[in-house]
């Protein structure tokens, strides 16, 4: 082949709508010499059999961001690259049968107006005048979304490849990639049937055969892609004539109905339906050893299985009789990728240098104008307009082997429109990371959650307390948890409360130039030996890409810790920033922590321990507590006098229980929040997150200018603070009803949207509604009065000082 490409800045694997994008983007971004390879023809895998559904609706704002840029997209996309196709946007009405499913409703239509979709709450009964064959007699209400309908996925497809094109991008179709081999300068070939290609960047946009492609990059830090395969069906339906009159009087479709309390979509296909159920009883494909995966299933699908989904079409048929006028025609049944999370993977690939992912999408169609905008901004200019860790790669760990993805797939897919309760933690493949303490925390009534694959106590729960997981089902903050954190709170107020904090991310740094790499990749300073200090690393932007603690335990040796979650996303930002002979060693597995805190904890120590209990705060040590070796570090993210106990995991039941033994109550994650809102301190990826600037989220003291080092970001930031910023972090204080602010929620200045929530929930030392959150920053001087919208409901809310609300001259803290 004479033009076969040999070079590339680019090489994506992958046709389907999600790689075509990526090309289609990366060439609008002006990289114009990348290549896509396919094995087969474009759309051969998930694309040319999906239903071809493009949504705006979601309760995760960065999904809503990718759908609604989607929907924009394909709006002007043939006319753009001349090649014409068929997408409809009939609208959509989504059915609620419950108050809790109008709440959630309402809090996806405040999202949805702040990004400029103009969602509508309508009565069942303006429902049946737009759409008379409805059946709305048990409806409690309905979300009407006008941007929502319906695209041919293969001319979607089809389109964006054209347009790459036309900009230059090459796509080699029948041409399996074989492999990967990685230099010594990062650059990689891709191995194919037909050849070699050179390039800067490797794609792996497999869709469902992401697993197996991803295993070519194990020997050059890759891991397994966490993921499985499902099984979807949806049938089709012959022709309607009342549908066809319908649709003829009107000049267009019906609007697509989402029954999401019952777990189906019903939209008018041609002059019929379409039925697409997401059943209880789902099944998963290639899941085990001897059933694997064939080398190639392009354009292939299952026998139907109409048995598994009876009861789901029966209800369709009472909710649209004119449904049962109507024989099947048709049953597509084939494979869709699922993540563990049901969210596709797009970003960094962890722990592999210039390689990527965007795959594993379940709703690829309505997601892949976005998402190929997400990976070109990713790959070009190193972050991504909006925080996209909802999608990132890197949110999954070393908890993920196939039988957590496997039941967390299957229980995704039979929950795919389940609301996602607060207090709500959902059952499969749990008990995958358990701390050393982890049986007598169940033993003393922890209630757990999972925080990246590790199980903690969210709260205690005693005798007689419901913790079922109906119980959990409310937006609302009373449950039965809720006296319980309340005693929580008040012991670390007023004693000493213990908690268990297994995976915390940490990192021991060492080797000549530790010192001098950190100062230039922090924003500020570092601390002394024998100290300990926050410290920022933005991005290029000036942006908040991640928070640390950063203990100094010699010149040039540090342990850093960070979130659990983090892990690996503050793995790969370290060692990518080491020079060669500083060595980056992830210790989160050998070691567990305690939080002992409240205005009794030092005394409780001082009785079990040899340290020396007179060291000021930000300050660490070796001592011994119980007779076990261990590492004592005076802060508190509960805001009161503390210790974090960290010790090896062999040493903590015994320390765990001499600590028990002297009286500290047992505290959850749940408190823990509650005590962190009352300090103003901020939590990753919450108000934390790529979507600020330090500037923006109050983080100015940590930012030294006059520093010699170039860190990144640090230019954006000295332009920021000329010009001034345009938004202000605040704490706000609510007057909320029975539910606190979820994360970005509006927040209202009379009629005007002047800002979000990026976290809530009420403080049991303060007695009141807190949210942290940002606004206008003309907005942000206390005593301004707002309204944050709850659930549908504007609530007054007062900014307050720029300091912690409990023990604002942190005296308990130092004392």
């Amino acid at each position: 082949m004479s033009d076969f490409p040999t070079k590339a800045r680019v090489v994506i694997i992958g046709g389907g709508v999600v790689g075509c994008s990526s090309l289609y983007h990366l060439a609008k971004k002006g990289w114009t010499d990348c290549v896509l390879l396919e094995k087969n023809e474009l759309t051969a895998g998930s694309t040319w059999h999906a239903a071809g559904n493009v949504p705006t609706f979601s309760t995760s704002w960065s999904i809503m961001n990718m759908q609604r840029y989607s929907t924009e997209l394909y709006s002007g996309l043939a006319e753009e690259v001349d090649y014409p196709m068929n997408y409809h946007q009939s609208g959509s009405i989504r059915l609620a049968h419950t108050k809790e499913r109008m709440q959630e409703f309402e809090r996806a239509m405040s999202m949805g107006r702040y990004q400029g979709i103009e969602m509508e709450m309508w009565t069942p009964e303006e429902a049946k005048e737009r759409y008379p064959f409805l059946e709305t007699h048990d409806l409690a209400g309905v979300l009407w979304d006008p941007s929502d309908g319906d695209i041919d996925p293969a001319q979607v497809t089809q389109a964006l490849a054209k347009g790459a094109r036309d900009m230059g991008q090459k796509i080699i179709r029948f041409c399996p990639a074989t492999g990967v081999t990685q230099h010594d300068d990062g650059t990689w070939t891709v191995h194919t049937e037909k050849g070699d290609i050179d390039c800067d960047y490797v794609v792996n946009a497999a869709g469902y055969y992401a697993q197996r492609i991803g295993e070519w990059f194990l020997p050059f830090g890759g891991r397994t892609v966490p993921s499985m395969v499902m099984e979807h069906q949806y049938l089709l339906t012959e022709q309607i004539p009342e549908v066809e009159a319908w649709s003829k009087e009107h000049g267009g479709k019906l609007p697509l109905i989402r029954d999401v309390d019952v777990s189906y979509y019903l939209r008018q296909e041609k002059h019929g339906y379409n039925l697409g159920p997401y059943e209880p009883n789902c099944k998963g494909h290639w899941l085990t050893a001897d059933d694997k995966m064939p080398e190639d299933f392009s354009f292939q699908l299952w026998q139907e299985d109409l048995d598994r989904i009876e009861d789901i079409v029966t209800d369709a048929m009472e909710r649209v009789p004119l449904m049962q006028t109507s024989g099947v025609s048709s049953v597509i049944n084939g494979p869709i990728p699922y993540a563990p999370d049901g969210l596709p993977m797009i970003g960094p690939m962890p722990g592999v240098k210039n390689a990527f992912e965007a795959h594993t999408f379940t709703f690829g169609i309505a997601q892949g104008g976005g998402a190929g905008k997400v990976l070109a901004e990713w790959i070009v200019d190193g972050h991504t307009e909006w925080d996209m860790w909802a999608v990132d790669p890197r949110r999954y760990t070393d908890y993920t082997d196939q039988d957590y993805c496997n039941q967390k797939g299957m229980e995704v897919y039979g929950n795919e429109y389940a609301m996602h309760f607060p207090h709500h933690e959902w059952p499969a493949a749990r008990d995958k990371k358990l701390s050393p303490v982890h049986a007598k925390v169940k033993e003393l009534g922890g209630v757990m959650g999972a925080y990246n694959g590790w199980e903690r106590a969210n709260w205690f729960a005693q005798p007689g307390d419901d913790t079922s997981l109906e119980a959990t089902h409310t937006w609302g903050r009373s449950g039965p948890w809720e006296q319980r954190i309340k005693e929580e709170c008040e012991a670390v107020r007023d004693g000493v409360g213990v908690l268990d904090l297994p995976g915390f991310s940490r990192f021991y740094l060492s080797g000549e130039g530790a010192a001098e790499a950190l100062r230039g990749l922090v924003t500020g300073g570092l601390p002394k030996v024998g100290r300990i200090n926050l410290v920022y690393v933005s991005d290029s932007r000036g942006r908040i890409l991640t928070e640390m603690s950063c203990m100094r335990l010699g010149e040039d040796e540090f342990v850093m810790i960070t979130a659990a979650t983090a892990q690996w996303h503050d793995r790969d930002l370290l060692v990518n920033a080491m020079p060669v002979g500083v060595s980056v060693v992830d210790v989160t597995n050998t070691r567990d922590t305690l939080i002992v805190t409240g205005p009794k904890s030092r005394d409780l120590l001082a009785g079990m321990s040899d340290a020396d209990f007179s060291t000021g705060w930000l300050t660490h040590q070796a001592a011994t507590v119980a007779g076990r070796p261990a590492h004592l570090v005076r802060v508190s993210f509960a805001g009161e006098l503390g210790w974090e106990v960290h010790a090896l995991v062999e040493d903590m039941p015994a320390i765990y229980e001499a600590i028990l033994e002297a009286g500290a109550k047992p505290f959850g994650m749940y408190a823990l929040n509650s005590l962190r809102l009352e300090k103003g301190y901020r939590a990753w990826k919450g108000d934390l997150s790529t979507d600020y600037s330090l500037l923006e989220g109050g983080l100015g003291r940590f930012v030294k200018l006059d520093k010699p080092q170039d860190f990144p970001g640090k230019a954006a930031i000295q332009n920021e603070k000329q010009q001034g910023v345009k938004k202000s972090f605040v704490t706000l204080t609510v007057e909320a009803g029975d539910a606190d602010a979820p994360y970005m929620s509006c927040v209202w200045s009379g009629d005007e949207i002047v800002g979000e929530t990026t976290s809530g929930g009420w403080g049991y030392r303060v007695g009141k509604s807190i949210a942290l959150g940002m606004v206008r920053a003309e907005l942000a001087q206390p005593g301004t009065e707002l309204e944050v919208e709850i659930y549908g409901q504007k609530c007054r809310a007062v900014v307050q000082e720029d300091q912690p609300l409990w023990d604002p001259a942190n005296e308990r803290l130092r004392a």
